[in-house]
């Protein structure tokens, strides 16, 4: 079958590599891919929020199964819009409804209350109500944690330790520092302790666990600094036992997908579920309808299973029936982002990957593209290096050696991942 994987970064990428070996898999297509897809895969240079040129694309080269890669297109609608005008296109990723769960943070917080999912306590905050938001910030002890309502690229939460920044941030907020997605903020209780990545693959009935993950979101190594898209993920997750799994599983997962079910919301593809361990216990910080990145560069490198079967297994309603395989190594990653990043950051810079960074590790592409024969950077985030060993450190220390083999000016990558585990 012909598959269109929609996105440009590292999770597409990975994807894509994924993909290519197995024998269901005939052409792959990336819209718009990046330097990587390019050896693996063709690149289509669409906009993939103008859905009507992906239809006439996914016509041209007879498409039968589409994965939406980032959130936007699902949260606007894509799954909706190939559902009445190609019903016959398999389209891993989730309807407007159920992609409100990333799309509005006031959404999926007044779900989890509804179906009694453990989560932070919170406040929903408008320009209309911000008296009642200021009135909560003084009442409540810091750290102080504002998330914007709707899709902020990954920079609409704030956590701030000074009560006074919280009040002004709030109104910054409100007033339209992150544009439309926070014309509503979510004030939320702080919780303390340790974070990870579960995801899972549902047909909105059943569902396959994937291998869970923890990722690095700060620039700065020892978690310092600005937030950014993720500097680094390691799976499996040693503080995640099986004791742990079974109760994100009993109540998280199966009540996440009762409520979509009583709540009529099709749903299929990926729930991404970022929890935070406090005192032994799960709770959901957020849910992402897509996979992570670069959480996905350490998911399917241990996954064992062939990807294009289970993606066809969710149509076909026989999901239940594949028992999930994983490799039992560690696998790290480690980005190398574009010096400034996640501030203003240069493009254009020639990429040299060595033969000994091949050698090791998976290197997935993330911000490149192909300018005059060469690989440039393109991107805050340019390269993830994925690397497996039965030795966590020794896996982290691969995915190292094999970075000192990439260049390009102004590589910048933490040292550090993997440091509290």
């Amino acid at each position: 079958m012909n598959i269109l994987i929609l996105g440009g970064g590292g999770r597409e990428h990975a994807f894509a590599w994924k993909l290519s070996q197995s024998p269901l898999s005939n052409q792959i297509h990336v819209a718009p891919g990046n330097a990587g897809t390019r050896s693996i895969a063709r690149n289509a240079d669409l906009d993939i929020m103008n859905f009507s040129s992906v239809e006439a694309y996914v016509k041209a080269h007879d498409v039968t199964l589409m994965i939406v890669g980032p959130e936007a297109p699902l949260v606007a609608g894509i799954s909706d819009y190939f559902s009445e005008n190609m019903p016959s296109l398999m389209v891993i990723g989730p309807k407007k409804a159920g992609a409100m769960l990333e799309g509005s943070k006031a959404f999926s917080k007044v779900f989890m209350k509804e179906f009694d999912i453990p989560t932070a306590g919170y406040l929903e905050v408008r320009s209309e109500n911000i008296e009642k938001g200021i009135a909560h910030i003084n009442n409540s002890k810091g750290p102080y944690v504002l998330k914007a309502d709707g899709l902020a690229a990954g920079k609409g939460v704030l956590i701030i330790e000074d009560r006074q920044t919280a009040i002004s941030e709030l109104k910054e907020m409100l007033d339209g520092k992150f544009g439309e997605a926070s014309r509503t903020v979510v004030i939320e209780e702080f919780l303390d302790g340790i974070e990870f990545s579960v995801f899972i693959l549902t047909d909105g009935q059943y569902y396959m666990l994937l291998p869970e993950a923890k990722d690095y979101k700060r620039i700065g190594e020892g978690d310092t600094g600005l937030n950014t898209g993720g500097m680094g993920a390691i799976s499996p997750v040693p503080f995640v036992d099986d004791e742990m799994l079974q109760k994100v599983r009993e109540r998280i997962i199966l009540p996440t997908l009762k409520g979509l079910q009583e709540r009529n919301i099709e749903y299929v593809g990926f729930i991404f579920f970022g929890i935070i361990k406090v005192k032994g216990e799960p709770y959901v910080i957020e849910y992402n309808c897509r996979m992570g990145d670069p959480e996905t560069e350490v998911v399917l490198p241990r996954l064992k299973n062939d990807f294009a079967e289970l993606c066809v297994a969710l149509f076909e309603q026989d999901l239940y029936e594949i028992p999930v395989e994983k490799d039992a190594r560690t696998a790290a990653t480690i980005m190398t982002v574009s010096g400034g990043y996640p501030g203003a950051y240069e493009k254009g810079h020639h990429i040299e990957i060595g033969e000994a960074a091949t050698a090791e590790s998976h290197i997935f592409h993330a911000g490149t593209k192909m300018e005059n024969g060469k690989v440039v950077t393109n991107g805050g985030r340019v390269i993830a290096v994925t690397s497996l060993d039965h030795d966590r450190q020794k896996a982290i220390d691969k995915s190292m050696l094999s970075i000192e083999s990439i260049d390009f000016k102004g590589k910048y990558y933490r040292q550090d991942i993997g440091f509290d585990l």
